[in-house]
């Protein structure tokens, strides 16, 4: 299984195996880090409505892919009405998609159409955790705690979600094996330095650049 940071918050992780392709947060049009500008999945998971987390890109990519976009009731209410295939869902809930164990996570941030959210998802033996944006929260320790977090996507970039030592922190509190900064350098508002974010955590940080994938065996 191999996960792509496609830039500021935007992933696509696929595995050949299972023939499956799973994106986060897609924003490609309009995105100055992005490393493309189209992607194909099967399910594209929203964490939120903010223009800069892709609803705009998963829409077109759904109607024109037939991609699956799964997020917060609202939101996928949203996606369906312009056209898009979409899975709706909640915080708290622990779900299937498309044969992929799906969990929704709070994310302390604001939005329009519904609350904002996270998604841990199991693919292919491994469980991932997008946080989307957000603050540090102490149940950050029972989302780890319950479900085994292989590679947790965490926002570093300060501002308008944690800064790096919160985010520190809450890598700490989750204990992924691997962690992977995003939402961070996109705008002169979230610059961050994910080395030194990197040097605060006790365990595992991979500090990819647009376009580079990380590979789990």
């Amino acid at each position: 299984m191999k996960i792509t940071w496609l830039g500021h918050a935007a992933f696509l992780v696929e595995d050949e195996e299972e023939e499956k392709r799973v994106a986060f947060d897609p924003w490609l049009e309009g995105n100055p880090k992005a490393s493309r500008k189209d992607i194909v999945a099967d399910v594209i998971f929203v964490s939120h409505d903010h223009h800069d987390h892709g609803i705009a890109d998963a829409i077109r990519i759904s109607k024109e892919k037939g991609s699956k976009i799964v997020a917060i009731y609202e939101l996928a209410n949203y996606a369906a009405e312009n056209g898009a295939n979409s899975v709706g869902c909640n915080i708290g809930g622990l779900f299937n998609v498309d044969g992929l164990e799906v969990f929704g996570t709070p994310a302390i941030h604001s939005s329009s159409m519904g609350s904002p959210m996270g998604f841990v998802v199991k693919i292919a033996g491994k469980t991932v955790y997008h946080a989307g944006d957000t603050s540090y929260f102490s149940e950050m320790a029972g989302i780890g705690k319950r479900f085994k977090i292989d590679v947790a996507m965490l926002p570093i970039g300060g501002t308008y979600t944690m800064d790096i030592v919160e985010a520190a922190r809450a890598a700490e509190a989750i204990g992924a094996k691997i962690t992977v900064p995003m939402h961070y350098n996109t705008f002169p508002q979230i610059e961050a330095n994910p080395l030194a974010f990197r040097d605060m955590c006790t365990r595992e940080v991979v500090v990819l650049k647009e376009g580079e994938e990380l590979s789990l065996e």
